[in-house]
């Protein structure tokens, strides 16, 4: 058998290189389909991004060249997707307006206006109505198309009539006719199934009910095919036009509205602005908001407290209690310790969701296990000091038994002659648990309390599941009492009356940079214990 030269490195076998090009060859199909489907979206950074990335694939893989590369590339690519991608995009959010109302581009947002206002003519001609989506595409998210028909005139011929029905699709792109092979009608005389597209059913409809409401097939001279029940549409005109030169909207009673902050107004400054914003960079003032708007403002600073008391608390109860039991459970006269050290961990190996709502059922103040042992009359969840507490009650029982479990590892780890050389020195059991074990004990802890740290500052799913961020205060029911910055931008983006994306991703940069400090600073002061070695 043949060997490579000195210095060269040993052809790979046959089927090596055919796994090897086949799996580039797929890699590069799946860019070049992603590509395709960036390309119809219009999104173009996407294409530039899947285009790089393709290139990437082929330069380093390809060749025999770069071979740090080839073990660097995937984990460079997903740290980009999963990582650097979500805060890039997260910072670039917190400076625009984007949330409820403010989700379209302004062109987009002005034909949203002029759909909405569409309104039915005298006698307008209606039609029959079936919601679609082209075919294979996720209902929740793919374009609207209205399939439409309607009786054909007796004299009427061509290759989109159907059992005495003209048929037609509506898209934004305006009216066609829909060719009828392959189309099936039911007995209400819609379009039941149609080549290429997915008609959605009654149920699905609903679930894009606001934007079948929103939806308008465009007509010539301004008018446009809407939605007027599940299954019936009619031609209506606009009632509101757009001037692009003065950038403004005026209604069909003359009203006139223009563009400002992300929203068309009342040029008189009477009334509600239009329903449909547009989203737009509005600077600093996401930032400057929750520090200068009063209620923003001190429900930040009280969260913010909160959000430093919760995680200081629970780390250190739950690594006192966590030390103590490993302490008690390390000693060799105990018998059993196996046993007792599997029962220990069983907080730990439960999901925290089940965890969590069993807790709050035990806080109940009316038929809960805690109240009724205790014979206290506790309002846990309701009073803002009792909620505080149960949270931290809850946690101390879900943290310790991780705290326990690398404690004991940390104890064991210890040399059993430095504890023997303290006793020879003459330091009892206090003395050398607080100047020999502890010290040891937290070069070996120290960063995983500074880790639990920031876990905890984020702890979103045991207050969400606990307490929700409850109770709250009657003057702000945006901002509760066990409230941590995490679920204070939950709400914020997602369940506020009017949900504002753009304020929640602020609050996440200031949630970021306080949780980097805090761990830089905790990091640097578990670095100086290892001088303690």
């Amino acid at each position: 058998m043949s060997q490579a030269p000195v210095g060269q490195p040993a052809a790979s076998p046959p089927w090596v290189l055919a796994v090897k090009w086949l799996l580039i060859a797929l890699t590069l199909l799946a860019c070049t389909y992603l590509a395709w489907r960036a390309v119809e979206a219009g999104s173009w950074l996407i294409v530039t991004v899947v285009a790089f990335v393709a290139m990437a694939v082929l330069v380093v893989y390809a060749t025999r060249r770069g071979i740090t590369l080839k073990y660097l590339l995937p984990g460079l690519l997903l740290l980009t997707l999963f990582q650097v991608w979500p805060i890039a995009y997260t910072v670039a959010t917190a400076f625009t307006n984007y949330g409820d109302g403010h989700s379209l581009t302004k062109e987009e947002a002005i034909e949203a206006v002029q759909a909405q206002s569409v309104r039915p003519e005298p006698d307008s001609a209606r039609y029959g109505m079936s919601v679609a989506i082209p075919e294979g595409e996720v209902i929740a998210t793919a374009d609207l198309s209205f399939l439409l028909s309607r009786p054909a005139a007796e004299d009427a011929g061509g290759d989109n009539v159907l059992d005495g029905q003209e048929l037609f699709v509506g898209t934004m792109e305006g009216l066609e006719p829909l060719p009828a092979d392959g189309v099936t009608l039911r007995g209400n005389g819609t379009i039941g199934e149609a080549p290429s597209f997915q008609v959605l059913t009654l149920v699905e409809a609903n679930e894009r009910a606001q934007d079948v409401a929103e939806f308008a097939v465009p007509l010539e001279g301004g008018a446009g095919i809407k939605a007027a029940t599940g299954t019936q549409a009619f031609v209506g005109r606009t009632t509101t036009t757009y001037d692009a030169d003065a950038d403004t909207m005026t209604t069909i009673d003359g009203k006139v509205y223009v563009a400002q902050d992300g929203n068309f107004v009342p040029q008189d400054g009477e009334g509600p602005a239009l329903p449909t914003g547009w989203t737009e960079n509005v600077g600093l003032d996401n930032f400057t908001s929750i520090f200068t708007d009063s209620a923003l403002r001190n429900g930040f600073l009280k969260i913010f407290l909160w959000n430093l008391v919760f995680p200081l608390v629970s780390v250190g109860s739950t690594f006192v209690l966590g030390m103590l039991l490993a302490l008690l459970f390390n000693d060799p006269r105990l018998k059993g310790k196996g046993i007792y050290r599997s029962l220990l961990i069983l907080p730990y190996a439960l999901p925290i969701f089940v965890t969590a709502i069993v807790w709050a059922a035990m806080f109940n103040q009316d038929f809960g296990m805690i109240n009724d042992v205790t014979g206290l009359n506790i309002d846990w969840l309701g009073d803002p000091w009792a909620a505080r507490s149960a949270v931290l009650i809850t946690n101390l029982w879900l943290g310790f038994p991780y705290m326990f479990l690398i404690c004991t590892g940390a104890l064991q780890s210890i040399p059993s002659d430095v504890k023997e050389a303290s006793s020879v020195d003459g330091a009892g059991p206090v003395r050398t648990l607080v100047s020999v074990t502890m010290p040891l004990l937290l070069v070996a802890v120290g960063p995983l309390l500074v880790a639990s740290f920031a876990f905890n500052f984020n702890n979103f799913g045991l207050i969400y599941l606990l307490t929700g961020g409850g109770p709250f205060d009657a003057a702000n029911s945006q901002v509760g009492n066990t409230d941590l910055l995490i679920t204070f931008a939950y709400r914020l983006a997602l369940e506020s009356g009017t949900p504002n994306i753009g304020l929640a991703s602020a609050v996440s940069i200031i949630i970021f940079l306080l949780v980097g400090a805090l761990s830089y600073a905790g990091f640097r002061q578990s670095k100086a214990l290892e001088e303690v070695n």
